[in-house]
């Protein structure tokens, strides 16, 4: 039997050397002074899986070449076609078009009925039979909780059949193949996950046919065949247990001709004809490899090169092996801040050495801008936005809220100043504001927040007599929902209804031009938002993968 597709086991944009964004035109800014179309997010993406051993290998050297994690989830949820609580479609979706699609290629090419007796077919439980979608991110938020899965999830049974299975699986068992599953659940859970796939429609599993992970090692199982020399002989790995397991349902006369799973660790070690990958964007199993295992394990990998908008549109059209896994995203994002348990290192990291190329270009160049401008009596200024341009939000995104912004959380950050500056931008906003260029801050956060925002940056942004540089009548914060929005403040300006990160920053800067008389001749932003909209001779885009602001 051999099935398609499935293993067998036998636009440039300009940029300078310190690799910012930066893009400008030569005359005194007007209303539009950079092409805005060039302002976009990169789509095309280079994402390794995690090591066997579930370190993470080096993350891209360049923040803006790292998925976006805001836009990871927003793909992930439009393949899953999920609601903002994070719970998916259950009848239509890109994901269950492209789950029917696999179970009948694979029903197309399984012989009916089976050609002989003891074959058998084996199946995973998470996301091959169990659908844990609503889990992960309705419950978990894509922060895997071992006790929320286990008391709120497993034990109750409340997991949903994944899309189709429950039909594939009577079909194979009807077509006369033995069913088995093995899932990396442990044993305490193996009754409450018989009793939830009995409940949603699966009558073919019991205790006999179903293995879970043992607390004590069987004499079959030998976790003593990894190659990492780290790895602890006392317990079997995911691939170690899964594959032991196979070759034990051999050992009592079994064929195994299709195994599937979500995870490549499910198939991994061999023990199975053919080898079926389900698509799971949501999480990531690395394993160690084991000794033995047939040549053609180095098949069984994900993708290292994706496209994605930044929008989340590709989840209605990628398939969900071919979407950056949210595992192998944060991690990468991890290593780049060179983060431990969500607190980023303060003194070397791939992105303080980006930060440290672009604050080297920047405070040389514009030193010359403002110098130059000040001499022909432009009365030049340079708009720094606030968040992970001028204060690092990283500690608190990751630390604090695992990547799932919570404004309340964020207020009281604010409130406390708890964030340091962002590495290496007091020295550019010192250099601007030496060479005589008025120092304008323009950030999305509101009204409330702003006297605790100007004490928070006065911490780090003085000159050498400790006046601070960001000063309140320069400095523009939003409004709040009580607020009447400024009358500059042009809700059409981005060709859409409502106020926009765009309307409040272009016409702000706008007015700061035209009414204020200052000639903006740069703008820092980690966001795209930041910077459309014209009003800057410049606009120079900081690495931010840590979250999206369209």
């Amino acid at each position: 039997m051999h099935i398609p597709g499935i293993s067998r086991t036998s636009a440039a944009l300009a940029v300078t050397a310190s690799a910012a964004l930066v893009l400008s035109s030569p005359g005194l800014a007007s209303a539009r002074t950079v092409d805005d179309s060039t302002l976009t997010p990169h789509t095309h993406f280079v994402v390794q899986p995690l090591n066997p051993d579930g370190s993470t290998p080096a993350p891209a050297a360049d923040g803006e070449d790292i998925p976006n994690i805001d836009s990871v989830k927003s793909t992930i949820r439009k393949y899953y076609n999920a609601s903002s609580a994070g719970i998916a479609d259950k009848a239509s979706s890109p994901y269950i078009t492209e789950m029917q699609g696999i179970e009948q290629a694979i029903l197309a090419q399984l012989p009916d009925p089976a050609p002989a007796e003891n074959l058998a077919v084996v199946f995973d439980a998470d996301d091959t039979t169990l659908w844990t979608y609503d889990m992960e991110d309705g419950a978990m938020h894509f922060n895997f909780d071992p006790k929320v899965q286990n008391d709120d999830w497993v034990l109750p049974g409340k997991f949903p059949a994944t899309p189709g299975m429950v039909a594939f699986v009577n079909e194979v068992q009807d077509r006369g193949y033995d069913v088995y599953g093995i899932t990396g659940r442990g044993e305490s859970q193996e009754q409450a996950t018989l009793d939830n796939l009995t409940k949603v429609g699966y009558d073919e599993f019991n205790a006999d046919n179903f293995f879970t992970k043992p607390a004590t090692l069987p004499s079959y199982l030998d976790c003593h065949s990894s190659v990492d020399p780290n790895d602890d002989p006392a317990k079997c790995n995911t691939v170690e247990y899964k594959a032991g397991t196979r070759a034990y349902i051999e050992s009592t006369g079994e064929t195994i001709v299709l195994n599937i799973g979500d995870q490549y660790s499910d198939l991994q070690g061999g023990h199975a004809l053919n080898n079926v990958k389900l698509p799971n964007p949501t999480y990531y199993l690395p394993s160690p490899d084991i000794q033995g295992a047939p040549a053609s394990d180095a098949d069984l990998a994900l993708p290292t090169e994706f496209d994605m908008a930044a929008d989340g549109s590709s989840g209605l059209t990628t398939p969900g092996d071919q979407i950056p896994n949210i595992d192998n995203v944060k991690a990468e994002i991890r290593a780049y801040y060179g983060a431990s348990s969500g607190i980023a290192n303060k003194d070397t990291s791939p992105y303080i050495a980006q930060m440290t190329s672009i604050a080297q270009h920047w405070k040389q160049k514009l030193t010359a801008v403002c110098t130059k401008g000040v001499k022909k009596h432009q009365r030049p200024a340079v708009v720094f936005d606030a968040d992970d341009t001028t204060l690092m939000t990283y500690d608190m995104e990751d630390g604090a809220m695992k990547f799932n912004f919570d404004p309340a959380l964020q207020n009281t950050w604010v409130q406390e100043g708890r964030f340091p500056a962002t590495p290496k931008m007091p020295g550019v906003v010192n250099a601007a504001a030496k060479a005589g260029c008025k120092i304008v801050g323009l950030t999305g956060r509101n009204n409330a927040q702003r006297v605790a925002t100007l004490d928070n940056l006065a911490r780090y942004y003085h000159d050498g007599d400790g006046n601070p540089l960001f000063k309140s009548a320069y400095y523009f914060t939003k409004w709040t929902s009580s607020d009447t929005p400024p009358a500059y403040v042009d809700p059409a300006l981005d060709g859409k209804d409502g106020y926009s990160t765009i309307d409040y920053k272009a016409s702000t800067r706008k007015y700061v031009q035209d009414k204020l008389g200052l000639h903006i001749v740069a703008n820092f932003g980690d966001q795209f938002s930041d910077l459309i909209g014209g009003s800057s001779a410049r606009v120079v885009k900081l690495p931010n993968p840590t979250y999206y602001l369209p």
